[in-house]
């Protein structure tokens, strides 16, 4: 299933306290529940202005319809093709 990183701005958002942030991850969550099991909430990163989350879903529309539910901006979707780490670099060619 193809993962996608959301780009939601926000100002402020570094500003945001641990209980707005658990009222948006619960918002997130109900919403999640009543589109069903085919979209996942992997993790999300807070920025100064802006949160940038990581969701498992079968595709862009339906990342779009959990935003609009929700009421979270979804300014920027983005499919990620593949994944890099510090041992990508050790990986040589031809070798598994």
């Amino acid at each position: 299933m193809p993962k996608y990183v959301i780009e939601r701005e926000l100002p402020d958002a570094g500003k945001l306290t641990s209980e707005q942030l658990q009222a948006i991850s619960q918002t997130s969550c109900g919403v999640l529940r009543n589109l069903g099991p085919e979209i996942q909430w992997v993790q999300s990163y807070v920025t100064d202005d802006k949160i940038y989350c990581i969701y498992i879903a079968p595709d862009e529309q339906l990342i779009r319809k959990h935003a609009t539910q929700g009421g979270f901006p979804a300014n920027r979707i983005s499919e990620i093709r593949t994944m890099i780490d510090p041992a990508t670099a050790e990986h040589k060619s031809g070798t598994p």
